[in-house]
C-alpha cells in the first residue's frame, strides 16, 4: 500500500479516543445503550438541535428523513412522486433516499464560484410538484441560507440539511444543521468528527423524532415509555408479547456504543478541531495565493465572511489550460492523495444508464467542477512549515 506524504486522512483517533471506545467494548453494551443516549443528549445542546437520534452513518440519516416524510404516521406526508430539489453536486446516499422513496428527484446545478447549490437555478426548477428541497453544505461551506430560508418559507418547502460534511460551521453565527426541518450528520472516518462510522438525524418535530426512532429500531416502541400515549395507538393483544410488538415498518440503523464513545470525546473537542482546520486552511490558502505560479493555475472557492467554516478538506479548481489527469497523477506519484469534490457531478455516474431518471443532458457548473475540481485533505493537527513547503514544491512541480 502506497504511503502518502499527504494523505486525504491522517490520525483520525488520539489515545483518548481509542481509550473511550475500549472503555466501552470492556462494558460489553455494544448497541445503543446509555452512552449512545448520553451522546445524543450533549450533541443537541452542543449544536443547538431540536430532537436527535443517533444512527450507524450519515447516509443512513438522510434515508431515515425521507422515510419519515412519507411514513403514514405523519399527517403532512409526501405523496409519490412528489419532486424533490437536490444539488447535482451530491453523494450517491443524498440522492438514492429520494427514489427509494418514490419521490422525484430533480437536479439543481450548483455554484462554481462556492461548491454549493445554485439559489438561481434553484427558483427556475421549483414548480408545483415541489415539495421539499435537500442541501447539501459542501466540505465544511455553504450557501446563503437567508436566501434559503426565504426560498423555503415563500413556497412552503420541507427543508433537510445534509450536514455530514461540515459538521461545527456556522452561517452568521448559527450551526448548520439548525434550519432544516431535518438534518443529518455523519462521523465518518475522514470527517471533523470522525468515529469509524456513525451519524445523526436532527428533526424539529416531536411527532417525526417518535417516527425515526421507529423506523431506527425495527418498527417496535422499546425506546418510548410512554408510547401508548403518543400518536402511535398500539392496542393491547393477549397474543403477542408487549416487548415485541411491531407499530411501524423500519429498519435496524441503530449505531454502535463504541462509536457513539468515541463521537462523545470528539465533539468535546470541536472547537480546537475547527481551530485547527481552519489554521491548516488558511496556511494552503497563502501558499497558493503568494505565489505567482500557482495562483494563475488554480483557482480557490470565494470566502463569504458571513459563514465560519469547520473545513473538511481543501478543494481546489484547476485552469482550464492545465491536464487535470496528468495533474493528478503528478500530485499522486510525490505522495500527495486527491479525490474529487463529493463525486464531481452526480448526474454523470453510469448508475443512471440502469435507471430511467428523468434529468437534463448538462449542468453547467456542476460538470466544470467535475472537469477542473478536485481535492486534498485538511487534518486535524497543525500543518508545520517544512511539510507545508515540500507541498508548495509538489505542486509546482506537478504544474510543469
Amino acid at each position: 500500500m502506497k504511503k502518502y506524504f499527504y494523505p486525504l486522512v491522517k490520525n483520525p483517533f488520539t489515545s483518548k479516543d481509542v481509550k473511550e471506545g475500549i472503555k466501552t467494548l470492556k462494558s460489553k453494551q455494544l448497541t445503543l445503550g446509555k452512552k449512545t443516549f448520553q451522546f445524543e443528549k450533549y450533541f443537541k445542546k452542543k449544536l443547538n438541535l431540536n430532537f436527535c437520534a443517533m444512527v450507524n452513518s450519515g447516509s443512513s440519516a438522510n434515508l431515515l428523513a425521507f422515510q419519515t416524510l412519507i411514513n403514514p404516521y405523519r399527517k403532512k406526508r409526501l405523496k409519490i412522486k412528489d419532486e424533490v430539489l437536490v444539488p447535482a453536486l451530491c453523494w450517491p446516499t443524498t440522492f438514492w433516499p429520494i427514489v427509494q422513496s418514490n419521490l422525484k428527484p430533480v437536479f439543481v446545478d450548483c455554484d462554481k464560484e462556492n461548491l454549493n447549490i445554485d439559489i438561481n437555478d434553484l427558483e427556475k426548477k421549483i414548480t408545483k410538484k415541489t415539495k421539499c428541497l435537500i442541501l447539501v453544505h459542501v466540505l465544511g461551506h455553504c450557501t446563503n441560507m437567508d436566501k434559503i430560508m426565504k426560498i423555503v418559507k415563500k413556497n412552503n418547502l420541507i427543508l433537510i440539511e445534509d450536514n455530514c460534511e461540515s459538521i461545527g460551521s456556522k452561517f452568521k453565527n448559527k450551526y448548520l444543521g439548525s434550519f432544516g426541518d431535518f438534518s443529518t450528520f455523519s462521523f465518518y472516518s475522514s470527517h471533523q468528527l470522525p468515529a469509524g462510522e456513525g451519524g445523526i438525524i436532527n428533526c424539529k418535530d416531536k411527532i417525526d423524532y417518535q417516527i425515526v426512532k421507529s423506523l431506527r429500531s425495527h418498527g417496535w416502541y422499546r425506546e418510548e415509555t410512554n408510547i401508548r400515549n403518543t400518536i402511535f395507538k398500539v392496542s393491547k393483544n393477549r397474543l403477542i408479547d408487549s416487548k415485541f410488538t411491531f407499530f411501524n415498518s423500519g429498519y435496524n440503523l441503530r449505531p454502535t456504543e463504541v462509536s457513539a464513545a468515541i463521537a462523545f470525546s470528539k465533539l468535546k473537542k470541536l472547537k480546537k478541531i475547527k481551530s485547527i482546520r481552519n489554521y491548516n486552511f488558511n496556511k494552503i490558502k497563502l501558499m497558493i495565493q503568494n505565489d505567482p505560479k500557482l495562483s494563475k493555475c488554480l483557482t480557490l472557492i470565494k470566502k463569504d465572511k458571513n459563514i465560519s467554516e469547520c473545513w473538511l478538506s481543501f478543494p481546489i479548481i484547476l485552469n482550464k489550460k492545465i491536464n487535470k489527469k496528468k495533474f493528478l497523477k503528478k500530485l499522486n506519484k510525490f505522495g500527495v492523495e486527491t479525490r474529487p469534490i463529493i463525486t464531481g457531478d452526480f448526474s454523470r455516474q453510469p448508475v443512471f444508464k440502469k435507471y430511467k431518471i428523468k434529468k437534463q443532458k448538462i449542468y453547467k457548473n456542476s460538470d466544470y467542477i467535475n472537469r477542473f475540481g478536485f481535492y486534498i485533505g485538511l487534518h486535524s493537527e497543525h500543518l508545520n512549515n517544512k511539510d507545508l513547503n515540500k507541498l508548495k514544491n509538489i505542486f509546482i512541480n506537478s504544474i510543469n
